[in-house]
């Protein structure tokens, strides 16, 4: 290429230190929001300015982050050391892109679902052991990931679409976000053709969620959105995001105080008890923090709880308060599905007496915010997370051990 190791070396270092000081000089806003209500109140835009980076992980959990590491501190250094050992962090993957993207129910056909995921999380995975280790050639090899997808893809299809743009869209955002705002190196043309994809690919599926779905799917596109709002600086889709949560939720998690019945998924047209019970997966029995998807399995109750997590810390990081607003709710669905997680019996009136429990990674964020950060007692969510972790990746979470552990 005509440049000698000397000065390849020396900008190596030079992009190391800018990230450094940029990381450094960012500081995260606290707020606190008002205390959830059956009837959501009006968005509240975040500051001005949207705070970068922003999306998931912001420079005060970076740096501190960075200096666990640097102590050799516990669980921080094996979280790392398993995130190295991902498939996702092998320097030699190589990106699949492809113009349309076609995901049926269950991803079948699976014609690029695995593939976009796959890349949007090895691109995600880059981008932290980049801002993490300063190594150049993670950054680079993210760069390349959303690049070759950026000049590719123009459509998602089939059923499965709006799904699998909430499960990549939450990576691509998260990585993008790191890399813009950490002096790796990407080019303003680049950066650009990166941001009219998920404008253009992504928001479109993104914004009209997805109510008579099970909650999952609304709430992980809610998360992607939001993301996306943030690298992109929209705050009319932070809005949109906010808005979508805050209805949402509600309708995901019941609580005695909203009544004999749980909430209607907006928009949705599922009224009354016959139709809310058998949108429940046949649950007739509602008590505080059962999810509307307990009865179908933990592992899909764990994506929508973990997207509502995600979307609340993104909001954190931007001045908004969604973890107060879903404070009892989330704290309630955690414990209770914690409990059977950790070997209690279901009760016979629990979905028939049998559970399909796994709450796989998704419960590390809510936990740090409630119980580390409030210090508010979880006592089954701290046992599952002293088992299980450190936790590693799973379609649109990925090792919020390393990034969430003590998080300020």
């Amino acid at each position: 290429m005509g440049r000698s190791t000397t000065r390849n070396t020396a900008r190596r270092t030079a992009r190391t230190l800018i990230a450094g000081a940029a990381l450094a000089a960012l500081l995260l806003p606290t707020a606190t929001g008002p205390a959830e209500a059956r009837t959501p109140v009006p968005a509240a835009r975040p500051a001005a300015a949207f705070q970068h980076p922003g999306v998931l992980v912001g420079a005060r959990q970076l740096a501190f982050v960075k200096g666990k590491l640097a102590a050799g501190a516990e669980p921080w250094t094996s979280a790392l050391a398993d995130l190295r050992a991902s498939k996702y962090a092998s320097p030699d993957w190589q990106p699949k892109p492809r113009a349309t993207v076609e995901c049926g129910s269950s991803s079948h056909p699976n014609n690029g679902c695995s593939d976009e995921r796959d890349d949007s999380m090895a691109a995600y995975a880059h981008a932290l052991l980049w801002t993490l280790t300063g190594d150049q050639r993670d950054a680079d090899k993210a760069i390349s990931l959303m690049d070759a997808w950026s000049g590719v893809i123009r459509e998602h299809t089939n059923t499965n679409a709006p799904l699998q743009t909430g499960w990549s869209g939450n990576n691509w955002a998260r990585a993008a976000e790191l890399i813009r705002h950490s002096g790796a190196g990407w080019s303003t043309g680049s950066v650009d053709r990166f941001a009219t994809m998920l404008r253009t690919v992504y928001v479109p599926l993104l914004t009209p969620g997805s109510p008579r779905k099970n909650g999952n799917w609304e709430l992980i596109q809610t998360d992607a959105l939001m993301g996306i709002a943030v690298f992109l600086d929209d705050h009319g889709l932070f809005d949109r995001a906010t808005d979508l949560w805050r209805h949402r939720l509600p309708a995901y998690v019941y609580l005695s105080s909203d009544g004999d019945l749980p909430v209607p998924p907006p928009k949705a047209g599922i009224q009354g008890q016959s139709a809310l019970v058998t949108y429940w997966n046949g649950q007739s029995t509602f008590v505080d923090g059962l999810s509307q998807e307990t009865c179908r399995d933990f592992g899909h109750t764990g994506w929508g709880l973990e997207a509502a997590a995600q979307t609340a810390e993104t909001a954190r990081l931007q001045g908004l308060d969604l973890w107060g607003e879903g404070r009892e709710r989330l704290l309630k669905a955690l414990e209770f599905h914690t409990g059977y997680d950790n070997g209690a019996s279901a009760p016979d009136w629990l979905c028939d007496g049998s559970l399909n429990t796994g709450l796989g990674p998704a419960v590390q964020l809510a936990y740090n915010e409630y119980h580390l950060r409030e210090g508010l007692a979880m006592p089954q969510t701290e046992q599952y997370v002293a088992a299980h972790s450190p936790f590693g990746a799973n379609y649109f979470i990925g090792w919020e051990t390393l990034t969430h552990t003590d998080a300020p």
